[in-house]
């Protein structure tokens, strides 16, 4: 047989849509191409396998070999069509069977010595096959990952002698069967924050509904402290959160660790970041920051050091939970439903309103400073508390406080009242079910429009309020939104009303 089909994925997005992989052998002087919108990577794929073959003891066929990656306006890119192509050209030149070739997906890049390395997206490549019915073979290293898919039949190998011994009729690769992962998710505890009541109970009631926070304070006060806690009182993941993380984070450029299941993400992007970092992209479009940190924590630290025009990129995912990423000649769409934590310092030096009065800044320093941050942006902030230095009393006392695993029993059973009474955390309700959901009664309506019209509230702020006062009421368990829970939320909101 001088034509072989064999079957891969490519990564477009969270998607991995089918690749049919042909081999053609046809008389004519030796040469060897591959058609089917090849980028430079899966171009070089040619002398890997060639070395790959020879040194794994097969012959090269001496003649005009074609390689079709179809449908040819897909782009290819990476090294996973490596084993695809080397079987098809060993099953094109009769020096493997290729009847069962049909029931099987591959994946996998080789090395001149013929060993299977690492790739990337392997989740969702393996998520797609089991999906179509076909088993997924790919390399060792890949194999814990790929099985984090319950319904797929998973076949690791080391080398590509191994995958031809199993369709050649000898030592069958096993099917890789994933244990339950039981190792403990450890976080850092909020126990060991000093002080910062109010503060702490921001980030638990932020928990509670997933609103977004944005912390001000002088330095050392433990802001980075705080948000590096939050995942650890955050609901514990479902299957299918964890699932759709770890994907995302297989596509990433560090991929996928079998330590991160399950485990909230905490993403802490450095303010010299660009705007591609944050939202994903490049010429093979790869999810950014916001992305990486779907179903968790995306911390920045330092605020108003951030280019305007990369904080900016923040506003449609924070509405969407969703950010698309459009390309000359590719789109891709990612899910980004994470949770904004913010921190800030009050003025450029730090130290405004510090008893200290060590503070020199001008009014129009700390106007400017604050300014980096727009109005648009700093609207769709739910909770904007400040986080004052510590009287010395407390900076001297031992760390006491409720333990994060106390807390977090709170927050589940507020965040499971949610879903019993809406389908969905509060800060996701839409406009009417605000209005059917978070009506507050007759005091807390007054009080409402009292801080409407002091502070000059915009429609969304009113709006968060209302969602942040639901979240409040279910932590304490009331099924009517009061006064007191409008008055929490209100105060939750002094930052915007000061600017």
């Amino acid at each position: 047989m001088s034509l072989a089909v064999l079957y891969s994925r490519a990564l477009s997005g969270m998607d991995a849509p089918l690749v049919t992989v042909e081999t053609h052998l046809a008389n004519g002087l030796p040469a060897f191409t591959i058609v089917g919108l090849p980028e430079a990577e899966v171009k070089e794929a040619r002398d890997r396998v060639r070395a790959a073959l020879l040194n794994a003891r097969f012959e090269f066929p001496a003649r005009r070999i074609t390689v079709n990656l179809a449908p040819a306006d897909l782009p290819k890119e990476g090294g996973r069509y490596d084993l695809p192509i080397a079987l098809g050209i060993l099953a094109a030149s009769g020096q493997i069977p290729g009847d069962k070739l049909d029931q099987y997906e591959f994946a996998g890049e080789l090395a001149l010595t013929g060993q299977l390395r690492r790739v990337r997206g392997a989740l969702a490549m393996t998520y797609k096959a089991a999906h179509h019915g076909r088993a997924f073979i790919l390399p060792q290293e890949n194999a814990a990952e790929a099985a984090l898919v319950s319904e797929a039949r998973v076949y690791p190998a080391d080398s590509l002698l191994q995958v031809c011994a199993h369709f050649a009729g000898g030592d069958a690769l096993q099917r890789f069967d994933a244990e339950a992962i039981v190792a403990p998710i450890a976080y850092p505890d909020f126990s060991e924050v000093k002080g910062q009541t109010h503060a702490k109970r921001a980030l638990e009631v932020a928990a509670a509904g997933g609103h977004s926070v944005l912390m001000s304070g002088p330095p050392g006060t433990g802001k980075s402290m705080l948000a590096a806690r939050l995942s650890g009182i955050l609901p514990t993941m479902t299957q299918a959160e964890a699932l759709e993380s770890a994907a995302l984070q297989s596509l990433g450029t560090s991929g996928f660790k079998l330590e991160q299941w399950q485990r909230r993400p905490y993403r802490s992007p450095h303010h010299t970041a660009s705007a591609v970092a944050l939202v994903g992209g490049g010429s093979q479009a790869k999810p950014g920051e916001i992305s990486l940190a779907h179903n968790g924590v995306l911390f920045l630290d330092e605020l108003p050091e951030f280019d305007r025009k990369v904080l900016e990129v923040l506003r449609e995912p924070l509405e969407s939970g969703r950010i698309h990423i459009s390309r000359a000649a590719q789109q891709a769409e990612y899910p980004a439903r994470f949770q904004l934590i913010a921190a800030m310092n009050p003025c450029p030096c730090g130290y405004l309103s510090d008893p200290s009065g060590r503070c020199r800044c001008t009014p129009d320093q700390v106007a400017r400073y604050r300014s980096k941050i727009s109005g648009p942006l700093l609207d769709r902030i739910d909770l904007q508390i400040e986080v004052p230095a510590l009287p010395q009393n407390e900076l001297t006392a031992a760390a006491t406080g409720e333990e994060s695993h106390v807390i977090q029993a709170r927050v589940q059973a507020a965040r499971e009242r949610q879903l019993v009474r809406q389908g969905k955390p509060n800060n996701l309700l839409d406009s009417k079910e605000i209005d059917r959901y978070c009506a507050p009664d007759a005091s807390g309506e007054s009080l409402l429009k009292q801080a409407i019209s002091r502070f000059n509230l915009s429609a969304r702020a009113y709006h968060r309020i209302l969602k942040v006062a639901r979240s409040i009421a279910d932590l304490a368990g009331a099924e009517l939104v009061q006064s007191a829970h409008i008055a929490e939320a209100i105060q939750y909101r002094r930052f915007e009303a000061r600017k």
